[in-house]
């Protein structure tokens, strides 16, 4: 019994259509205390589906599949490769509130390089997704380790949060900062002094515990 209860945990919900969504969306309207089908109200929902497939596009591609082509043709080059103040957008999955901010990825190459707007696609697949800060940094400092397997990989995010800007503490002009770093980064201080002053912050701000 308790065998059969498991296995009906694990299967996956049925997605629900486009229909369905709409549907939500004019419960939460009339919820608010709005009609949905007042003039101005009409397209919303069809509006706000559209918007989620936009939002959260990240949940259909493979971030390893977005690293998968590599170079090893760089004529011996090692040195730090770093990516920096790319803008992203992502919503936490507390409040489904906006998250916006910048992300820094560097990486040491050990044999293979990956083009530079993959790091940017790999930003984009987590990003796209409900997510919370932390979780964003390490997942995409992790997946450029593993794939690449270089040697070292870091990644600094600066990003404000809607949830506490616009609601609860209400606290705008706030960042976060979260920082994940991995070989090199982790262990030479050097190395780590070097990609922060790419990055133009303060070294003492980010440890070697990142």
């Amino acid at each position: 019994m308790a065998r059969s209860s498991k296995s009906a945990r694990s299967v996956k919900p049925t997605k629900p259509s486009q229909t369905d969504a709409e549907e939500a969306v004019r419960t939460l309207i009339r919820w608010a205390g709005d009609d949905p089908a007042r003039e101005g109200l009409l397209e919303t929902p069809a509006r706000v589906a559209r918007a989620y497939k936009e939002f959260f596009r990240g949940y259909g591609v493979d971030p390893e599949g977005v690293l998968k082509r590599t170079f090893e043709e760089t004529d011996g080059y090692d040195e730090m490769i770093v990516l920096k103040d790319m803008r992203f957008e992502s919503h936490c999955e507390h409040h489904m509130a906006a998250i916006i901010g910048r992300a820094h990825i560097a990486y040491l190459p050990s044999k293979r390089v990956v083009g530079i707007s993959k790091l940017a696609r790999l930003l984009d697949v987590y990003a796209k997704r409900l997510q919370i800060q932390e979780k964003l940094t390490a997942q995409i400092a992790n997946t450029l380790n593993e794939v690449l397997q270089p040697r070292g990989v870091a990644v600094v995010i600066d990003a404000s949060h809607q949830c506490m800007t616009t609601r609860g503490v209400h606290k705008p002009g706030t960042s976060m900062v979260t920082s994940r770093m991995l070989g090199a980064f982790r262990s030479d201080a050097s190395t780590r002094r070097e990609f922060l002053a790419f990055i133009g912050m303060p070294h003492g701000i980010i440890g070697s515990n990142s």
